[in-house]
């Protein structure tokens, strides 16, 4: 990892892609074969990961024959960040502790406050883009706004 870089696990970038895959496909349930293999995700990897979202009801399963998995709710009722919190708990820690009750010392204690607002900010963004956004040509807002920014090209 790349100092200065913000982290997203691979656990929430497979969990929102694999949500992204059964909304774009619901007419029937899908394996975890085939949602490994159409996204390029490890399958032992993805199979933890669904079993993440389907215990939080973000999605539902099948087993058998006719098995398989589906959206537990419509793709515009899942956010990121629903899927994040699903396999990655709270969506900020310092040290790998909550930011309730976090606190410095003098002078440091507003560190606390920017961490809280970056925090907030995130899980701002996060609830505003819905799977069913990330599978439309007319996002709602704020989806819209932010789905229709040009990614920023690395400089060589």
């Amino acid at each position: 990892m790349n100092r200065g870089q913000m982290r997203i696990s691979a656990r929430a970038d497979y969990a929102i892609r694999a949500l992204v895959e059964l909304a774009a496909d619901s007419d029937r349930p899908l394996t975890c074969e085939g949602i490994a293999s159409s996204q390029d995700i490890p399958y032992r990897f993805l199979k933890s990961v669904l079993g993440d979202l389907r215990r939080v009801g973000l999605i539902r399963s099948q087993r058998g024959c006719e098995g398989g998995y589906w959206l537990g709710r419509a793709a515009v009722d899942i956010t990121i960040a629903d899927a994040v919190n699903a396999v990655d708990g709270e969506l900020m820690s310092v040290h790998g502790e909550s930011l309730d009750g976090l606190g410095y010392p003098a002078p440091a204690q507003r560190i606390a406050t920017v961490w809280e607002a970056i925090r907030v900010r995130t899980e701002e963004i996060l609830s505003g883009v819905t799977i069913g956004d990330l599978l439309t040509d007319d996002p709602t807002e704020p989806a819209a706004t932010l789905l229709m920014r040009q990614p920023l090209l690395k400089s060589r």
